[in-house]
């Protein structure tokens, strides 16, 4: 007869084999270490715009970071604003939508601000993605446009030396 069928065990539960404890100190120390790659990789502004093809940003060893705000990118030809291009025949037509564009973001955040208090309020802020090419009066205008919309401070968004 075999041990476990024996009518001295039937009672008997079987001995439970000891649980070995698991060691997770390396596990810890992988952890650690990822954290340390995560944390030293991780870029606390991001990209703040897109740069359209065909606009070439201007040199700079500025270290200042960059402040959210709308996003006015132009080269000689076309004008986007956060990463939407304004349709135009004409110069002076594609500043116009930009002036009613610029408008319509300033009274959305001011509107949300109004019905949530916590919410961001109105900065003024323009980030501006240029060509390095385009004239002086082109820029110039495009300051005026949106001061005329109700943006009075302006960042210039440049490629940095590497």
């Amino acid at each position: 007869m075999s041990r476990n069928r024996s009518i001295r065990n039937r009672g008997r539960r079987p001995k439970k084999e000891k649980v070995s404890e698991l060691d997770i100190t390396s596990l810890l120390d992988i952890l650690v270490i990822l954290l340390v790659f995560l944390l030293k990789n991780y870029s606390a502004t991001g990209d703040l715009a897109n740069v359209p093809q065909g606009v070439t940003l201007p040199k700079s060893e500025s270290t200042t970071l960059n402040n959210p705000g709308v996003v006015v990118q132009a080269s000689k030809t076309q004008i986007w604003v956060d990463d939407e291009e304004i349709k135009g025949d004409s110069t002076r037509q594609r500043f116009g939508i930009l002036y009613n564009i610029l408008v319509k973001k300033r009274q959305t955040v001011q509107d949300i601000h109004k019905q949530a208090k916590n919410a961001v309020k109105f900065t003024g802020k323009v980030n501006l993605v240029l060509d390095k090419d385009i004239k002086y009066n082109y820029l110039k205008d495009i300051l005026r446009v949106a001061a005329d919309a109700g943006y009075q401070t302006y960042q210039f968004i440049v490629s940095g030396e590497q």
